[in-house]
C-alpha cells in the first residue's frame, strides 16, 4: 500500500467489554445510544459492514459490504486517549495510568504552584463545563489555575483567556507535565482556554493542548518515520504521542476542521501514514452527553467520507476506529466507558471480509506497519493478508 488513512473517531464505542463492570460502566454502548436518535444518517458506513460487526443489533447488516470489518477488544488496562492511541499504535498498557478520585495530592499542588507562581482552585474530578461555571468568577478574581481531573488519568488546568495568556498556560502545562512523572506520571496535562463571563457564562475554546507521557517503547509511528515514510499527525495525534514519531502534524479546532485538514493530505503524494483524531465526539457530545449531537456528528463524518473515497489512489486505503467509549446515554458519570471499538477498512485494494472480534487494538499496528513494508514488533497480530486484494 502507499498511503493509510487513520482515522479515530474519538470515544466510538460499540458495546460493553466483558471487563466494562470493574471499571464502573454497566451496560454502556456509545453506537446503540447513538442509534435512538432520529439524527442519525450513517449510510455509508452501514454499507462498509458497521452494523454487520459482531455484537452490533442496533443497525441493518449490508447484504454485500463495500468494506472489511471486525470489533476491537482493548487489551490495555484503561480507557482514556492515552492507553487507547498507544494500543493502536501497538503498545499494550498492562498497568493503567494513575487516576485522583479525591484530587492531587498537596505535594504536586505545591510544586505546580512555585514552577508557575500562582495558586490552584478546585483540585476534585469535575466536568469541565461545570468546574469553568463554578470556579470561573474566582479564577478572575484572583488568576488562581482552576486544577481538576477526572476520571481519567489526567491533570487538566483551566485559565480565562483574557486573565491568563495563552501562552502562559501553555507554559504552565509543560512545567505541570515535567512535574508529573514517576508515581504522578498521568497520562495527559491538558490546557483548558476558557471564555465569558459570569452573566453570560463561559465557554470553553478550541485552544487546548494535551501534553502526554512519552510512549515507554517505540511506536508504529517511529518505524515509519525511520523507515523514510511520511507520519502525518492530524489533530491531536502529536500531543497524545508527546511529539514523537511524526514527521509532520496539524491540530483539529473541529471535526470539520480535521475531516477538512484530511482532505488537504489525500490530495498530496506521499507514501507512509496519515494518523487523523477527530475529537469532537468525545469532547464535545460524549462528555457532555448528547445524544443527538452525537449522532449529528456521525452522520455529518459519514456523509462526508465519500468525499475522501474519491481522492484515493489503486494502493490507498482508510481504516476507521476509536480509541474507547464514552456513551452518551450513560448518566452514573460524565466520563469514558470501557467498549469494544469498531474497525471499518476501505479501499479499492480491500476485500470485503469480516475480520471478526480482534484481541487488541494493536492489531491496527501490526497490519499498517505490514502494509507499508515497515519492520516493527508489537502483540498485534496482522490482518493484512486477509484484506489485501
Amino acid at each position: 500500500m502507499k498511503r493509510i488513512f487513520l482515522i479515530v473517531l474519538d470515544s466510538f464505542g460499540i458495546g460493553a467489554m466483558p471487563d466494562s463492570e470493574s471499571f464502573g460502566d454497566v451496560g454502556v454502548n456509545t453506537l446503540a445510544a447513538c442509534a435512538t436518535s432520529p439524527h442519525l444518517n450513517i449510510p455509508n458506513m452501514i454499507a462498509a459492514g458497521l452494523g454487520n460487526i459482531e455484537g452490533v443489533t442496533c443497525l441493518p447488516k449490508a447484504d454485500a459490504p463495500t468494506g472489511a470489518y471486525a470489533r476491537l477488544r482493548e487489551a490495555s488496562q484503561g480507557k482514556d486517549t492515552t492507553i487507547g492511541h498507544w494500543e493502536i499504535a501497538g503498545l499494550v498498557s498492562a498497568n493503567p495510568l494513575p487516576t485522583y478520585p479525591n484530587g492531587f495530592p498537596q505535594e504536586v499542588l505545591d510544586a505546580f504552584e512555585a514552577a508557575t507562581g500562582r495558586g490552584c482552585l478546585c483540585n476534585l474530578p469535575y466536568s469541565g463545563t461545570d468546574v469553568i461555571r463554578d470556579y470561573g468568577e474566582a479564577h478572575l478574581d484572583t488568576g488562581k489555575w482552576i486544577v481538576y481531573t477526572s476520571a481519567d488519568s489526567v491533570f487538566q488546568v483551566a485559565a480565562h483567556e483574557e486573565k491568563v495568556p495563552l501562552e502562559e498556560l501553555y507554559d504552565a502545562c509543560h512545567k505541570a507535565r515535567n512535574i508529573l512523572r514517576g508515581k504522578h506520571g498521568v497520562g495527559r496535562v491538558i490546557a483548558r482556554p476558557f471564555v465569558g463571563d459570569k452573566e453570560n457564562g463561559f465557554k470553553r475554546t478550541s485552544n487546548r493542548h494535551d501534553y502526554s507521557l512519552e510512549p515507554a517503547s517505540e511506536t508504529m509511528l517511529d518505524a515509519i518515520k525511520a523507515k523514510g515514510l511520511a507520519s502525518i499527525g492530524v489533530g491531536k495525534i502529536h500531543d497524545i504521542f508527546a511529539g514523537i514519531g511524526t514527521t509532520e502534524h496539524v491540530y483539529n479546532k473541529s471535526n470539520a476542521h480535521g475531516m477538512e485538514h484530511t482532505l488537504h493530505y489525500a490530495d498530496q503524494d506521499f507514501t507512509g501514514l496519515c494518523f487523523v483524531n477527530l475529537v469532537d465526539f468525545d469532547m464535545v457530545y460524549g462528555h457532555r452527553r448528547d445524544i443527538d449531537g452525537y449522532a449529528k456528528a456521525l452522520s455529518e463524518f459519514d456523509a462526508w467520507l465519500p468525499e475522501l473515497m474519491a481522492k484515493l489512489g489503486d494502493e490507498d486505503i482508510v481504516m476507521i476506529t476509536a480509541d474507547h467509549g464514552c456513551d452518551p446515554a450513560y448518566t452514573a458519570t460524565t466520563d469514558h466507558t470501557r467498549e469494544y471499538v469498531p474497525l471499518l477498512i476501505l479501499g479499492k485494494g480491500v476485500k470485503p471480509v469480516g475480520l471478526g472480534t480482534r484481541e487488541g487494538f494493536c492489531d491496527i499496528a501490526a497490519t499498517v506497519t505490514e502494509l507499508l513494508g515497515v519492520e516493527y514488533t508489537t502483540p498485534g497480530k496482522s490482518f493484512a493478508k486477509e484484506v489485501a486484494k
